[in-house]
């Protein structure tokens, strides 16, 4: 440990005299003692010349510390700078007082320096040398580092509420060396302040404290250097008046002070001798007190040099000398320097550090900057008096009963005091501010006055504290008839068996004892306490315990004390420890002046002392338990300097008790407050805070947060307030509502002082509410209409949409599917996909586009942690903006925005009144209406936050109900703040450097660029259904309309489902009238036929070009036929829109993309797209199953092509719907190649009428018609007596339709076969040969209508069915397999049929392409090659008596039914083993040639004239030629035997 404000220096031997020896080391040892100490006080070193020399030079020990004594004038102690050992502590605490009385003609000659005397020799009141004197026993005893206090003499002692004044103001200008933390909230890395400045402990805690305390606790640095308390506790115990139980604060000698120029000096000595003299012995004065009656006096002569005649102070000094002698005077000359001399010699002045007053004006500035309060009726309620508006209100109040409340100055003593101290601090600054000390003074004066302190106390005071130990030894022997020495009497006193001491609980209150001044006891202690103070504390303790014997022998229960107390010190001291620390004593002592004396002041130092002792001894727990033992309700600012040093305690100790120190550093800040003292106060919060924060103790945060906002605000620190409330509100509270509404309110004044002192500054952040910036959506555009009538708008899009990610990416296909039509096949290098609503899941990546004059709407999702309601007013957007013309050559100026901005440029809505109730998640949607284009940044919102009257719950009411609707009413206080949004873009995973590293993408969604004026289209449906059957058409009408100011063109409709609708054929020839026109409204166009009229097909035929099927394009892009193909600005049209029912029942969301483009081409954006999502509910109509087959009867004329129909129709409807019964109107055929030509139907009923769950079949004959490459042929069979054309619109339309969306399927399905087959393309060129024998081109078309009962009306509902028949004898179905699969199994066999089947395909592990294409045709393909026909007759009857054998003449037809060669043999021997088979062919054999070779052309019919043979009559079947078959040019590798449909049976008749 270095000394406090100086060295410490070995003296000479003989250092009990002034010789040249010590006089030439002393000099020696001033250079860098100098250095040293210029640096301590941080001034500038000179380096060199004369006058830098002379600057330099600084007398030794001028820093040495003054000592304590009755003065109680203003003082600070210097121990902030520097640190003590405890035993220097001690020694400095009790030093030799002496009492100095000037002349006025003196006191003038150091007023000049602004110094009165005792002032002036203050800093150089420490010997730089050792001291020697003679104990009783002629023992040398060398005193090291002495001191002594020179004081003027106050004969009246001071008064308590002065010492509480002075205790005050020392510890309020007392404060951490760096000045208050600044931002201690905000930062979450706090200055503590508990160790020396060279070691800043500024780290976070609540993450590594344990380590940051060890790694203190272990620094050599480390001391727990508070100056604030040893600022505190020097004063203390230098202001502690003298009492009559101890000599320890008496005067030990008086210095008479007389200057040279006075007329007669020698009279003036007496006059103050005898002043002396009756101060000391007069009854009229009790105060100061002295030591020995005999008090030592010392002359001294002060000389001004400047002034004085050198010859006329000497011969007085020799005069001096021949009277008191030449040890008892002492000439000190002074004031060598002209006090208006230049400033370039610069004198250090050692007398700052000393004097209050000066202290106070160089700490205190940080109250001197400028800043005035803003006054406000609001503020008493909220500051000066707490929370008394609630308590107006009846409302719970928990900081009112909070044991750590603060409480107010008024009633408080030591606050009252304060109060006043703080009013005397600002008059003496004014009084001293620029008035430097010792301005008369040169090096030489301080040398002259350090030699004279030394002399005084080498020749003057110790000899007499010598011989008046001896004195006092001597007369302790004599009258107690004792040995000769106190020495021999010690062992005698202490050996022997010790008498047990009585308790302090059995000890009487004896404080009305006084001992005369002559009682041996007190001269005891007389002796005890000056042996003490020259440090011979061997003696002291064996004279204290003495003492305290006798006192406690006579229950002087405060003179035992103050011997106890001395005792354990003296025993402390005592070099080379022969004896442990009594600790016992102090506690003994400290009881007794508490307990039984009642006198705390008296405690309170025996507190401090043994504090000092145990943390010298490591015991921390101790010392702690100790200093809180004294803690009171007396003194605010007593109980707070202890309970921060006992919290400094519990974190030295050798595991860090950091919770400890934590609470009871709350405690201390507590008290400080209490105490007036609201620096300290806000302090010891903040470092508590360090230690709760982020340990999930809410509550006690809260309330740790509110005090420091609360002290911050008094302290002026507003920002610092502001985080402190920012931190409660935030956090996730715990608070009642009540506690939470206070907590708001004191926020919202704090931050209202705030940013009332800087009107004109930038608007700050608001904690408050909670910003979701992910979950803002940015949506471009106007709000859609609602339905008007019969009118339905589309859908489009609208915030209140949820996000659905298959649907966006179904319209993402869509807008580039016809993109890609309209470019021909290519997408643009430049194509982004519209996106209306931008959220977190959207690409974000890109600008996003907006139109000038169309708003942009941002929903900001709020959330309200508190529970009380929050009111935002003025809500609205804040935002950057940059005009920019696209379409010039350079772009315009930069020109920055703010909301306060041009509203020419950006139109900025408000929302007047936001209501979010107790933590409720709410959106806002913000708008703005750009009038420009350019670049447009969306910065944040920008509002007023304030609360509402009565938003606090009462009587268990919740304060949400009734905020719902109507005007809020808000309490007045509100602040305008913004918060920005700041929107993390995803993170980055493509590269190898992205995916090692977290970075982000941009999201620009808050960042749109306006583009130029474009077309905006509205479309509205009429008449548009939401139920349907399945199948059914309906009518319906569209209306587009052109709401902008541009003209729009090039407009198109894209779905995925283009079955469901269609706006007719591109002639008007083919699409019909208007509904009203026909029978029954119909929407098909109908011609009224002939009822007698035979079932036979009427024929129309239609080129799929007209409906917009075949044309290279994309089937689901479909051009809408608007006039003109524009639709000018503001105008409507009007187009029919047919649609049929889904043939799946169920819901259905049809999506229509309607794209559209401006007749002027634009660079940022070429086209716009329009959404509708339609929802149809179809239910079930008509299942409809076909059937083709090859008819076996050859046509006379040789064709050989006719096949036969089946349509098998079933009403699977349920009656729940209303469907009463199904009239199926009429049968149509499509195809290139075939039509129906007739019904073959038996039933005589026309009409065809299915009721629930009844079937009907119908039966057709189809012939092949003559081959067209464009056109398809329509054949119509009409059931009814009018004809549906089913070649115009919409019954063609939906048949193109139904076509391409099954060619698009079959495609799908056989792509990846087709890509197999490429490989074995000649080998696979026979076996398509062979298939499309098998293959037909029949579309069958069922037309019907359904009668329906609704509100006791019967409606006529009509629709059609398609069946497209591909295979010879394969069954088709009017709708997928799959739906016929779910109606033959039941709903719930099909439900477990369809959670299997994703698991099957899960465990087909081979890839698809691999499956095996069939290496040759499957029978029933190659049973279709040749068709073959037996012709015979039915019966044939033969006399068997006349001849045994019948010949028949039977007539075999082939048909070649392929477009190749073929080969053809027939076998006309029996093979058949099987004994049914020889039943019936036994008796029968054909004749003649038994196999025959042909080759057949390509549709070539062949005749085969052959005989068979019978012998007897019966039933016999002719079918039993085989028949085999091959390609030309192929091998016998296909070739197999046909297969005859059914028998041919031929009746043998005998005749």
């Amino acid at each position: 440990m270095s000394e406090r404000g100086g060295c410490r220096e070995r003296a000479l031997p003989d250092g009990l005299g002034l010789g040249a020896t010590w006089r030439r080391r002393a000099v020696a040892e001033r250079p860098w003692r100098r250095q040293r100490q210029r640096q301590r006080a941080g001034e500038a070193v000179p380096r060199k010349g004369r006058g830098g020399e002379r600057a330099g030079r600084q007398p030794a020990g001028w820093a040495a510390e003054e000592s304590g004594g009755p003065g109680w004038g203003p003082r600070v102690a210097a121990m902030a700078q520097c640190v003590q050992s405890v035993q220097e502590f001690i020694q400095d605490s009790f030093v030799p007082l002496v009492a100095a009385l000037c002349s006025e003609e003196a006191e003038r000659l150091t007023r000049k320096n602004n110094l009165s005397f005792a002032e002036l020799v203050k800093p150089f009141c420490r010997l730089t040398s050792e001291a020697h004197m003679r104990d009783p026993n002629n023992q040398l005893h060398i005193i090291k580092n002495l001191k002594i206090a020179v004081n003027n003499i106050i004969t009246h002692p001071p008064q308590p509420g002065a010492i509480r004044k002075l205790l005050n103001d020392v510890v309020s200008v007392s404060q951490p060396a760096e000045g208050l933390v600044a931002n201690v909230i905000t930062a979450g890395d706090y200055d503590l302040n508990i160790s020396d400045r060279s070691v800043k402990a500024s780290v976070p805690w609540y993450s590594n404290w344990k380590e940051t305390l060890m790694e203190l606790n272990t620094s050599t640095f480390y001391s727990a250097t508070t100056p604030w308390f040893e600022s505190y506790r020097e004063s203390f115990l230098q202001s502690m008046p003298a009492s009559d139980h101890e000599f320890l604060n008496h005067y030990v000698a008086c210095m008479l002070v007389v200057s040279s120029s006075e007329p007669e000096p020698v009279e003036q000595f007496l006059k103050l001798s005898q002043e002396q003299h009756r101060i000391q012995h007069s009854s009229e004065y009790l105060y100061p007190k002295w030591f020995i009656p005999n008090t030592l006096k010392y002359y001294v002569l002060l000389h001004d040099v400047s002034t004085g005649e050198e010859q006329k102070a000497d011969s007085i000094y020799e005069e001096m000398k021949q009277r008191y002698g030449t040890q008892g005077c002492y000439l000190l000359k002074i004031n060598s320097r002209v006090s208006n001399r230049g400033t370039d010699e610069q004198i250090p002045d050692p007398w700052s550090q000393y004097l209050q007053k000066n202290s106070i004006q160089n700490q205190d500035c940080y109250e001197d900057y400028p800043y005035t309060v803003i006054s406000n009726k609001n503020a008493d309620h909220l500051i000066s008096d707490g929370l008394d508006d609630e308590i107006k209100d009846g409302l719970s109040n928990n900081f009112k009963t909070h044991p750590l409340q603060l409480d107010h100055p008024s009633g408080s003593l030591d606050s009252t005091d304060y109060m006043k101290a703080t009013a005397s601090l600002q008059e003496s600054k004014k009084s001293n501010s620029g008035m430097p000390h010792g301005a008369c003074l040169t090096l030489t004066d301080h040398d002259r006055i350090r030699q004279f302190i030394q002399e005084f106390t080498f020749r003057g005071l110790l000899p007499h504290i010598e011989k008046t130990i001896r004195q006092l030894n001597d007369q302790l022997i004599s009258r107690k008839g004792l040995s000769r020495s106190l020495f021999s009497a010690t062992k005698k006193w202490f050996s022997g068996s010790k008498v047990p001491e009585k308790s302090i609980n059995e000890l009487k209150n004896t404080s009305g004892l006084l001992y005369p001044p002559e009682a041996p006891e007190l001269q005891i202690r007389k002796m005890a306490d000056l042996c003490f103070l020259v440090q011979h504390y061997e003696l002291a303790y064996s004279c204290y315990h003495t003492a305290k014997k006798d006192f406690l022998n006579d229950q002087a229960m405060l003179y035992a004390a103050g011997a106890l107390e001395m005792a354990a010190v003296s025993a402390f001291l005592q070099p080379g420890a022969t004896r442990p620390y009594p600790a016992h004593y102090m506690e003994t002592a400290i009881q007794t002046y508490r307990d039984i004396c009642k006198n705390m002041v008296l405690a309170e130092r025996c507190v401090l002392l043994s504090a000092e002792i145990l943390k010298s001894q490591s015991k921390y727990s101790e010392a702690a338990a100790l200093l809180i033992r004294l803690t009171s309700e007396d003194s605010d600012l007593r109980s707070a300097l202890l309970l921060e040093q006992a919290a400094h305690c519990f974190i030295n100790m050798k595991s860090p008790m950091v919770r400890k120190f934590a609470f009871h550093m709350i405690l201390a800040g507590h008290r400080f407050s209490k105490a007036g003292q609201k620096k300290h106060a806000l302090r010891c919060y903040c470092q508590a805070m360090q230690v709760y924060k982020g340990k999930g103790w809410s509550l006690a945060e809260d309330h740790i947060n509110f005090t420091i906002g609360r002290q911050s605000f008094t302290l002026r620190q507003l920002d610092n307030a502001v985080s402190a409330f920012r931190h409660i509100l935030i956090n996730d509270s715990k608070q009642p509502p009540a506690q939470q509404g206070a907590f708001l309110r004191e926020y919202l004044y704090v931050y209202k002082n705030v940013t009332q002192l800087t009107p004109d500054g930038p608007l700050p952040q608001l904690p408050l509410p909670y910003i979701n910036s992910s979950a803002t959506r940015v949506f471009f555009g106007h709000d859609r209409r609602p339905a008007e009538g019969e009118k339905q708008a589309a859908t489009h899009v609208s915030l209140d949409q949820e996000y659905d990610s298959e649907s966006s990416q179904q319209w993402k296909e869509l807008e580039e599917q016809v993109v890609s039509v309209i470019n021909k096949g290519m997408m643009p290098s430049n194509f982004q996909p519209t996106q209306f609503c931008l959220n977190s899941y959207s690409d974000n990546s890109r600008f996003p586009l907006a139109v000038i004059e169309e708003p942009i709407t941002v929903e900001v999702s709020f959330r309200n942690p508190l529970k009380v309601p929050l009111l935002l007013t003025d809500l609205s957007l804040l935002w950057k903006f940059q005009p920019k013309d696209f379409n010039a050559k350079h772009d315009g100026e930069t020109k920055e925005l703010g909301t306060c901005g041009d509203d020419d440029m950006i139109g900025t809505e408000a929302i007047a009144e936001f209501l979010i109730n107790s933590e409720e998640t709410k959106v806002a949607r913000l708008k703005l209406f750009p009038h420009q284009t350019g670049e447009l940044h969306i910065l944040g919102v920008v509002y007023n936050l304030g609360t509402i009257q009565g938003a606090v719950a009462l009587d268990g009411i919740d304060p949400s109900v009734g905020l719902q609707t109507g005007k809020f009413v808000s309490n007045g206080l509100s602040v305008r703040g913004r918060q920005d949004l700041e929107i993390q873009g995803p993170r980055l995973n493509n590269t190898k450097e992205e995916k090692t590293s977290i970075k982000y993408g941009p999201d620009r969604r808050l960042d749109p660029i306006i583009t130029e004026e474009m077309p905006l289209l509205e479309v509205f449906f009429i008449n548009f259904p939401t139920g349907l059957l399945c199948g059914e058409i309906r009518k319906a009408y569209v209306e587009f309309v052109n709401v902008s100011k541009c003209p729009l063109t090039a407009l198109k409709v894209v779905s995925k489902h283009p079955e469901f609708f269609t706006f007719g054929g591109n002639t008007a020839v083919l699409t019909p009238l208007s509904p009203s026109a026909s029978e029954n409204c119909s929407a098909y166009k109908t011609v009224v036929t002939d009822p007698t009229s035979v079932r036979t097909a009427l024929l129309s035929s239609a080129s799929c070009v007209d409906f917009g099927v075949g044309t290279g394009g994309q089937p689901e892009v479909i051009h809408v036929p608007l006039p003109d193909s524009v639709l000018l600005p503001g105008a409507s049209v009007q187009l029919p829109m047919w649609l049929r029912g889904p043939d799946e029942e169920g819901v259905h969301e049809i999506n229509f993309l309607f794209y559209y483009e401006s007749i002027k081409k634009h660079s940022k954006m070429c086209h716009r797209v329009l959404r509708h999502t339609a929802v149809i509910c179809t239910s079930r109509s008509l299942h409809i199953r076909a059937t083709v087959c090859r008819s076996n009867a050859l046509e006379d004329e040789g064709k050989g092509d006719n096949m036969l129909v089946f349509v098998d129709v079933e009403n699977i409807n349920t009656s729940e719907t209303g469907v009463k019964e199904f009239h199926i109107v009429q049968v149509s055929s499509s195809s290139k190649h075939w039509k129906l030509q007739k019904s073959v139907n038996i039933s005589e009923d026309k009409d065809t009428k299915l009721a629930s769950r009844e079937r009907a079949k119908l039966c057709f004959k189809a012939v092949r018609c003559k081959n067209s490459e464009e056109n398809y042929t329509f054949a119509d069979i009409v059931f009814g007596n009018e004809q549906i054309i089913s070649s115009a619109s919409p019954c063609a339309d939906f048949f193109f339709q139904s076509l391409s969306s099954e060619f698009k399927r079959t495609h799908v399905q056989s792509h990846t076969h087709t890509s197999q087959r490429a490989v074995k393309q000649s080998f696979d060129e026979a076996v398509r040969l062979i298939q499309r024998c098998s293959e037909v081109d029949l579309n069958i078309v069922v037309l019907w209508k359904a009668y329906v009962v609704e509100d006791n009306k019967q409606l006529i509902l009509e629709g059609q069915h398609h069946v497209a028949l591909n295979t010879v004898g394969k069954e088709a179905f009017s709708f997928p397999q799959k739906q016929g699969l779910k109606k033959i199994l039941g709903n719930s066999d099909w439900e477990d049929l369809e959670q299997e089947l994703p698991e099957t395909v899960l465990l087909k592990f081979f890839r698809p392409e691999n499956t095996p294409v069939p290496a040759r045709p499957t029978p029933e393909q190659l049973s279709n090659l040749i068709k073959t026909r037996l012709h015979y007759p039915e019966s044939f009857s033969h006399s068997f008596h006349q001849k045994s054998l019948c010949l028949v003449p039977v007539t075999l037809l082939l048909s070649n039914c392929s477009q190749a060669v073929v080969d053809v043999m027939i076998d006309l021997r029996h093979k058949t083993t099987s004994p049914e088979a020889l039943e019936i062919h036994g008796s029968f054999m054909w004749l003649g040639q038994t196999q025959y070779k042909l080759q057949l052309k390509s549709q070539e019919v062949y005749s085969l004239q052959l005989k068979a043979c019978f012998v007897h009559t019966g039933v016999y079947n002719l079918g039993t030629p085989r028949v085999f078959a091959k390609l030309a040019d192929q091998v016998t590798l296909f070739e197999t035997s046909q297969q005859n449909s059914m028998p041919a049976l031929i009746i043998i008749n005998n005749i």
